[in-house]
């Protein structure tokens, strides 16, 4: 079956004015700085920079190189000055839990230490004890039960660095971190801030009790505003001629999963056509949009998590195993290979010979990936592949499985049918996994947009300062914005894992 690919049509005013934004999308492997220039509610988009995020490995520690990441981020800047039509707007998104201590003058104390660093071990454990157990840190938090998350971070500050956090005023996510240093307001975004453990999920704020139940003290985390905010022009160092119109700092969605999300080209979450998302990239997060949390005991034993999202409303999701795998073998065969996209049809040839569960622990790690498959196809007593088709289908046959038992754990949770299933990031260029996907969940699958991060980025931005047409929403733009591919079940009706199994 070949996809069909849907072109939204939205009437809307011819806009006079071409206004240029400047999105800094911060990645834990790389970086990269687009111009969006919005002409009539339609976003165009040009990339001026790309660099590696640079991490530093030292006693026995992981760290992120935060003043060579601000070079970049300067480079970017000068370079988005030299865009035709001058700039309206900056903003950066990066990933999330991460952050820099920040001492009473205004500077880091230190590199904020990454989050696969092993400091953290056993701080998760501390972290349940204090709270009360399980069940009363999620009721209080809603946030799902990760080792790294920045909640059991702060725990082993505490517990290892007392002089450092003795010397913090404030703490600032990574985005937020360099949104201060490009206009000098220091603040915590709400749906970067809802990712650390550390708010009240019915409140939206810091939990003042948690914090102090750990140790710490709630005047070392900012104040928390919605995405949009105007945090001021930017500093006059920072601008390339002093006689130019400074542009405005913008807290966008910074937390880059809640910009994808922002960017979902879908109906209102009161719709009577329920919808999810899959951000598809190294990880799938697989969720859906709503009003309020989900805060049972069901939806922390599913792993799901409440993080907020655009306009006050929450995303729903969960982390499944995304294209890490297919990654790692690319790795292994060597940059001599095929490209991926005679992979992918090499793929599309091959029999299926089953799938198998890439969530496990096993998968994680780098490391002989090809051989974990083979390991893993005779523990779940099927064929092991041989060709490097046969390696590839198997990977996209199990995330599509993935994908199908999360969308069924979701509906399960919710009470209500997943209609449609909107699939954004790099992952939605892989027409064969969303047609699996489609195939396996039995729901109709849109892909795109590819770039939906640095589009919820630049949207949030142009909505901030008005310069959308009326009625014209971040969705109605980002649907003109995208190519958007619409893939249908070749099996009929679905029948929910969660009911078949």
């Amino acid at each position: 079956m070949s996809p069909a690919t849907a072109h939204a049509s939205l009437p809307s005013e011819r806009a006079d004015v071409r206004h240029n934004y400047l999105a800094i999308d911060l990645g834990a492997s790389s970086g990269r700085a687009v111009v969006g220039t919005l002409d009539d509610a339609t976003m165009q988009m040009q990339e001026v920079h790309r660099f590696s995020t640079p991490v530093v490995e030292a006693h026995g520690h992981i760290s992120w190189d935060i003043e060579a990441l601000w070079a970049e981020i300067r480079e970017s800047v000068r370079r988005a000055f030299s865009v035709e039509g001058g700039l309206r707007s900056v903003s950066v998104d990066s990933w999330a839990v991460d952050y820099v201590p920040v001492g009473g003058d205004g500077n880091a104390l230190r590199n904020p230490f990454c989050y696969r660093d092993p400091r953290i071990h056993g701080c998760f454990d501390t972290a349940i004890h204090v709270a009360g157990g399980a069940d009363s840190l999620y009721d209080l938090t809603g946030t799902q039960f990760l080792p790294f998350n920045t909640l059991p971070q702060v725990i082993a500050d505490l517990r290892d660095e007392a002089d450092v956090v003795r010397a913090t005023a404030t703490r600032l996510f990574i985005a937020e971190y360099f949104l201060y240093r490009l206009s000098g307001s220091m603040i915590a975004e709400a749906t970067m801030a809802s990712t650390s453990q550390l708010v009240d999920a019915r409140t939206g704020q810091w939990s003042s009790a948690l914090i102090a139940a750990i140790g710490d003290e709630a005047r070392r985390w900012p104040r928390i505003v919605q995405c949009g905010a105007v945090l001021g022009p930017m500093l006059p160092d920072l601008m390339p001629e002093p006689s130019r119109e400074a542009p405005v700092v913008i807290a966008c969605c910074t937390h880059d999963t809640a910009a994808a999300v922002a960017a979902v080209p879908a109906v209102p979450v009161s719709s009577t056509r329920p919808w999810a998302f899959i951000s598809s990239g190294t990880w799938s997060l697989v969720g859906t949009e709503m009003r309020k949390p989900m805060l049972s005991h069901a939806a922390r034993a599913a792993g799901f998590t409440n993080e907020a999202g655009l306009d006050g409303t929450t995303r729903f999701l969960v982390n499944r195993a995304g294209m890490f795998v297919l990654e790692e073998c690319r790795r292994e065969w060597g940059s001599g290979g095929a490209s991926l996209e005679s992979m992918i049809s090499a793929a599309a040839a091959a029999e299926s010979v089953g799938t198998i569960d890439l969530n496990e622990a096993r998968f994680a790690a780098r490391s002989d990936m090809v051989q974990k498959i083979r390991t893993a196809c005779f523990d779940a007593g099927i064929r092991a592949p041989e060709t490097t088709g046969e390696i590839i289908r198997l990977i996209l046959d199990s995330l599509a499985e993935s994908h199908a038992v999360a969308l069924d754990r979701l509906d399960a949770l919710t009470g209500r049918r997943t209609e449609d299933v909107h699939i954004v990031g790099g992952g939605s260029q892989n027409d064969l996994l969303n047609q699996l996907t489609a195939d396996r969940s039995g729901r109709r699958v849109l892909a795109g947009p590819a770039e939906a991060t640095i589009l919820g980025n630049l949207l949030s931005q142009a909505r901030s300062l008005g310069d959308l047409p009326a009625g014209v929403s971040i969705r109605d733009a980002a649907r003109r914005s995208s190519r958007i591919t619409a893939f249908i079940s070749r099996r009929g009706v679905h029948v929910p894992a969660t009911l078949a199994r």
